[in-house]
C-alpha cells in the first residue's frame, strides 16, 4: 500500500508500567495497551516499521510488529531510547510518574498497631520529554495525555512543556470509553489547533490518528 507511513520507522509505546514495592506489590495503573496496540498495528498495516514497547499487558502482537515487552518505567525508558532512531514516536503508555526509591526484597508486613504506612517514591524519568530533545528526534513526537478534567489545559500544557509535535487527550473516568475499554475519544491538539476524534472503537480512532498524522508529516516536509 502507498502511504505517507510506507517505510517509515515507528516506535509506539503501550500499556501500563508496574513498578514493583516487594515480591508481592506493585504500583500501577488500569491503562490495558489497547490504544497503543491499535496504533501500531494500523500502522504497520499502511507499511511502516514499527517497534512497539509493551508494558505488561495481555494483548496479542499485531502482526508484522517488531514487540519489546517490559515490566517498568525505568525498563520502558531504556528500550524506547534503544529503538531509537525512528522517524515517528507515538507515546501512547501510561508511565508511571514515580517508582518506590528501592524494591524489597521480601514480602513488607503489616506491624502490630500500624495504621500508616510511608512509601518513599522517586520521579521516573519522562520518556516523552527525552525523545522530544533527543540529539537524533525523529520528525514528529506525539503524546497522549489521560486527564479527570481540564483536559483541553493541561494536555497542551503537556504539549509545550515537553516540545511535542502533537498530543492526544482523553478523559478518564467517561463511561465507555478510555482505559479497558474497546472503545475512546480523544482530542487531538497540535500548533494549528484541535480536532475531537470519537467517540469510537479504538481500531478506528488508530486509523483517524494516523491520517491526522500522515498530514501532519506531508505538511511538514514539503
Amino acid at each position: 500500500m502507498n502511504t505517507p507511513l510506507a517505510g517509515l520507522r515507528i516506535v509506539v509505546n503501550a500499556g501500563p508500567t508496574f513498578e514493583d514495592i516487594d515480591p508481592a506489590r506493585y504500583l500501577g495503573n488500569r491503562s490495558s495497551g489497547k490504544m497503543g496496540f491499535a496504533i501500531a498495528d494500523i500502522a504497520a498495516r499502511r507499511g511502516a516499521e514499527v517497534v512497539l514497547v509493551a508494558g505488561p499487558v495481555h494483548l496479542p502482537s499485531p502482526a508484522a510488529v517488531l514487540r519489546v515487552d517490559v515490566r517498568s518505567a525505568a525498563q520502558m525508558h531504556q528500550a524506547v531510547m534503544d529503538a531509537l532512531p525512528c522517524d515517528i514516536f507515538i507515546g501512547a503508555a501510561a508511565v508511571a510518574d514515580f517508582t518506590p526509591r528501592a524494591a524489597l526484597d521480601r514480602k513488607l508486613k503489616k506491624q502490630p498497631g500500624q495504621d500508616v504506612l510511608v512509601l518513599e517514591l522517586i520521579k521516573t524519568r519522562d520518556i516523552l520529554a527525552e525523545v522530544a530533545a533527543h540529539p537524533q528526534r525523529p520528525t514528529l513526537v506525539v503524546g497522549f495525555a489521560a486527564e479527570t478534567n481540564d483536559v483541553a489545559a493541561y494536555a497542551r500544557s503537556k504539549l509545550e512543556r515537553k516540545g511535542l509535535d502533537m498530543i492526544c487527550a482523553n478523559q478518564v473516568g467517561l463511561p465507555g470509553c478510555g482505559f479497558e475499554s474497546d472503545d475512546n475519544a480523544l482530542l487531538v491538539i497540535d500548533g494549528s489547533g484541535e480536532r475531537p476524534l470519537g467517540p469510537a472503537p479504538k481500531h478506528a480512532l488508530a486509523a483517524s490518528l494516523l491520517d491526522l498524522i500522515s498530514a501532519r508529516l506531508r505538511k511538514d516536509t514539503a
